[in-house]
Formats: structure tokens, C-alpha cells, sequence
């Protein structure tokens, strides 16, 4: 089990929450977790941020550069 120090648990945190860690390094931020208070509160509040805003809607793009982006896509199909 890789073992952590708090600066390299805060740039996994976002690989954490998402499942995107490998079981070791999972393990080693959950053991890191367990035995060090700042990095689980760090935790904490990012989850308590991601729930509170949810998910961006989609941004939404102009009429006209919507239009332009699709005349070049069908522009590029026909070469």
C-alpha cells in the first residue's frame, strides 16, 4: 500500500472521489485518511462543495459560432 503525505493526498482528491485510483493508492489515501483529522475534514468539504453545486449545466454557445462550427463540420465531411 503506497503511503501518502498530506500535499500528495490534495492532488488526489479528485481521482479519489471519482473512483479513479488504482486499490493501492485507494488504500493508501483511505489509511491517510483514517489517522490524519485536516486531510479527512479537506475531504469533507470538498464533497460537501461538489454536493452543494452539483453539476454545471452545459455552457451554451452562440447561435452564430454554433452555426459556423457546423457549416465547417459539413464542410469537412465532403473532403
Amino acid at each position: 500500500m503506497k503511503r501518502f503525505t498530506c500535499d500528495e493526498l490534495a492532488g488526489l482528491i479528485t481521482a479519489y472521489l471519482e473512483d479513479a485510483l488504482d486499490r493501492p493508492a485507494r488504500d493508501g489515501v483511505r489509511a491517510h485518511l483514517a489517522c490524519c483529522e485536516g486531510c479527512e475534514r479537506y475531504v469533507e468539504q470538498f464533497r460537501a462543495t461538489i454536493g452543494a453545486l452539483g453539476d454545471p449545466p452545459p455552457e451554451k454557445l452562440p447561435a452564430d459560432m454554433r452555426d459556423r462550427l457546423m457549416s465547417a463540420f459539413r464542410e469537412r465531411r465532403r473532403l
